[in-house]
């Protein structure tokens, strides 16, 4: 059923992208967009060797991380000026207040920050072909009372100033006169979560996407009531000019619908967190302040060819940690490893928590290794902990079955829609290695990632507080200076 809704909804994603094209290409003509005495902004930007873009800072859009920049809105950007050839360059901002200006002075070329588009930002700006969709959710904290509807509403409301919930609060209000809200334009949808939890104010909205992402880490966020239905979110360019780069962003996003770059880049920021468990996330938050410190050095010392942190997300998701942890499948230990494998890894004993992460980190990297090297990383780690799971022959049946259907067997996104395809009978009866439960595999890979992400977020949180938090005063500086 899930590959089924997928391909309706590509469909329907194709025919609103033709038809948005057909209607941009006949617009230019009609409005004699093309000039010939002087350069337009696309043959401008190539002659310059980039491309400027707009954004806000935030996990949806643009951060700094270890490896570098990243972000949903980054990588899909960046992937747009490596069609056009040109170099990408980020001009980020903390607020809505900052950013549109920049659009509107010629600061950017265009704006890449998960705009959703309403009617009246249709007013202001022209938009490129929609890349998703979000809802509107009205949040508050869990063990307060829960509205339901906007007459429920006891308390007092922020939201960020200048955002499309400011916009459909106003045409809520024309139904409930009595809706009250304030806006707020130093604070964004994170920052306003954490006003929540510090219980300085009641309630706010938030977007779907940015909420699942947060949930994570503040499982304590609850959702009242939707306050609107999906709408798109797009790329917003000049509305005045000429249309030359709003062309070719169409014809791009064209592209990337089609051979699945935006399925992929979708999957990897937000596939793994579209379902939420309370008691799981609030579980595993616990573990990692009371359980982890423990193994902590153990997961680092294994951890040099892969992140320590994703061996550790591993390893939760095996024995929540448990170094005596057992199964009746005859697995042991913190990787619960089978027995075969924890001699081939040098493991003399499964359930000494050393040699346990010692042997599944060896063990882990040998079947990234393992993977082809056509493969792009982080899917070839997605692949690898699948087959961790099922096996490298099952997983090898769900990648010929993703190719015998049109999919490409070496995106983590089209595979994991085949590999429960292997408990059916007219599909596994045609597999080299038949029967498996190819459902499980998927569960375990996006529980990992799910964990990982945590994990990642905590470390940075951690190194962040480390660095802000003022030196501790030497005994000798003390008594110069009593």
């Amino acid at each position: 059923m899930k590959v089924a809704s997928y391909i309706r909804q590509w469909l329907k994603q194709e025919q609103r992208i033709r038809r948005f094209s057909l209607f941009v290409t006949i617009a230019l003509l009609l409005s004699g967009c093309y000039q010939t005495e002087q350069k337009d902004q696309l043959s401008e930007i190539i002659e310059k060797g980039s491309i400027t873009v707009g954004t806000l800072f935030g996990p949806n859009t643009y951060y700094i991380d270890a490896e570098g920049p990243a972000g949903f809105e980054y990588e899909l950007a960046k992937k747009y000026a490596e069609h056009l050839g040109v170099k990408l360059e980020i001009v980020p901002s903390y607020n809505l207040e900052a950013l549109f200006p920049k659009l509107e002075s010629g600061d950017v070329d265009f704006l890449a920050a998960g705009l959703a588009v309403t009617p009246k930002r249709l007013e202001q700006f022209n938009f490129a072909p929609s890349y998703d969709s979000i809802s509107q959710k009205l949040v508050f904290k869990q063990g307060k009372e829960r509205p339901r509807d906007v007459e429920d509403l006891e308390g007092n409301l922020v939201v960020t100033a200048l955002s499309s919930h400011v916009e459909n609060l106003q045409k809520l209000k024309n139904q409930y006169p009595e809706l009250s809200w304030q806006e707020n334009s130093e604070l964004d949808a994170q920052e306003l979560l954490l006003e929540i939890l510090a219980e300085n104010i009641d309630y706010t909205v938030i977007d779907s996407n940015t909420l699942a992402i947060n949930r994570r880490y503040y499982p304590e966020i609850s959702i009242g009531f939707t306050i609107k239905q999906p709408e798109p979110l797009a790329w917003a360019v000049k509305k005045h000019g000429d249309h030359s780069l709003l062309t070719s962003l169409v014809e791009y996003f064209g592209e990337v619908h089609h051979d699945g770059t935006l399925l992929a880049l979708d999957d990897k920021y937000y596939g793994h967190v579209s379902s939420f468990n309370y008691v799981d996330t609030r579980t595993f938050i616990k573990a990692i302040e009371e359980t982890l410190p423990k193994y902590r050095p153990l997961f680092e010392k294994y951890g040099e060819e892969i992140d320590w942190r994703l061996l550790a997300a591993i390893s939760y998701q095996e024995s929540h940690w448990n170094p005596k942890a057992r199964s009746y499948t005859g697995v042991r230990g913190m990787m619960m490893l089978t027995l075969p494998t924890a001699r081939q890894m040098g493991v003399k004993s499964r359930l000494d928590a050393e040699q346990s992460i010692r042997g599944g980190a060896k063990y882990i990297t040998q079947l990234i290794k393992r993977m082809p090297d056509r493969i792009p990383m982080p899917d070839k780690i997605w692949f690898a902990l699948a087959s961790y799971n099922v096996g490298f022959g099952h997983l090898n049946d769900a990648r010929i079955i993703t190719e015998q259907q049109g999919g490409d067997p070496d995106r983590w996104v089209e595979v994991k829609t085949r590999l429960p395809l292997l408990k059916q009978k007219k599909y596994y009866k045609k597999t080299k290695y038949g029967y498996a439960r190819g459902d499980e595999p998927v569960n375990y890979v996006e529980n990992i990632r799910r964990y990982y992400d945590t994990l990642q977020w905590f470390d940075e949180k951690q190194r962040m507080e480390e660095l802000t938090s003022p030196a501790p005063v030497s005994q000798t500086t003390a008594s110069l200076n009593p």
